[in-house]
């Protein structure tokens, strides 16, 4: 494969090059708060999240106004809403996803937050979904609570990363378990943060030979690397 640099598209923001051991500016390790983990900012989807809950109700409305004129008023109301309500919720729920570390913890907010102790972790595993767009993802679970983190997202012409102190910090975190497989991904993570400083090819991202692996072995559209091939990543 081509060792072309790796070029993010205009969608993507590169984040601040910083290497691993060292402390962006305006970074205190102890006066640290969280630390957004977001693969895509909603603040990025925002605009277009309110565009489809807007158009989404102005159809449910609609379409409730032109069936109350032949039906009774609460069989209108409660089509435009089976018409409208799914695309609003959707959105809504898409502007409240967040996912941040926050000391020990991991939380993920949706229609609810969970939270998830990273020292007590007992599953740690890299899946990944190939589609138009590629994703691969972290899933963890404590034995309470379930949290999967997207950490990239590639297409043929390039592709979109947590930005290095969201990796930095996810790798640290990682090193506070027990678990045996959580710190094989945290080494992954710190070569991926690696290349990601010196602005490396995709060929050089583990996170990117994490897919091209699964792609190769015709284990799609969605699998999770076993041990032996997190420690591949590696080599």
């Amino acid at each position: 494969m081509s060792r072309t640099p790796f070029r993010w598209p205009t969608w993507s923001t590169p984040s601040e090059r910083v290497l691993p051991g060292e402390s962006p500016p305006g970074d205190s390790r102890s006066n640290a708060g969280p630390v957004a983990l977001d693969l895509v900012s909603v603040e990025f989807l925002k605009p277009r999240l309110r565009k489809i809950m807007v158009g989404s109700a102005a159809i449910g409305i609609v379409v409730a106004v032109v069936l109350a004129l032949f039906a009774p008023v609460w069989v209108a109301v409660l089509v435009g809403v089976i018409v409208g309500g799914p695309a609003v919720l959707s959105g809504w729920l898409g502007l409240r996803r967040r996912i941040w570390l926050d000391g020990p913890q991991l939380c993920a907010r949706g229609l609810r937050t969970r939270r998830l102790k990273m020292p007590e972790v007992v599953t740690a595993e890299l899946t990944i979904r190939t589609a138009g767009i590629d994703q691969i993802s972290l899933r963890l679970y404590d034995g309470r609570t379930h949290v999967v983190v997207p950490l990239a997202l590639y297409t043929r012409d390039g592709g979109r990363e947590l930005p290095i102190l969201s990796l930095r910090t996810l790798a640290d975190s990682l090193w506070t378990t027990e678990l045996v497989p959580a710190a094989a991904i945290a080494s992954v993570l710190v070569d991926q943060l690696r290349a990601e400083a010196r602005d490396a090819g995709l060929d050089q991202r583990p996170l990117y030979r994490a897919v091209e692996l699964v792609r190769s072995k015709g284990r799609t559209p969605q699998a999770t690397l076993t041990d032996r091939e997190v420690a591949h990543l590696l080599d």
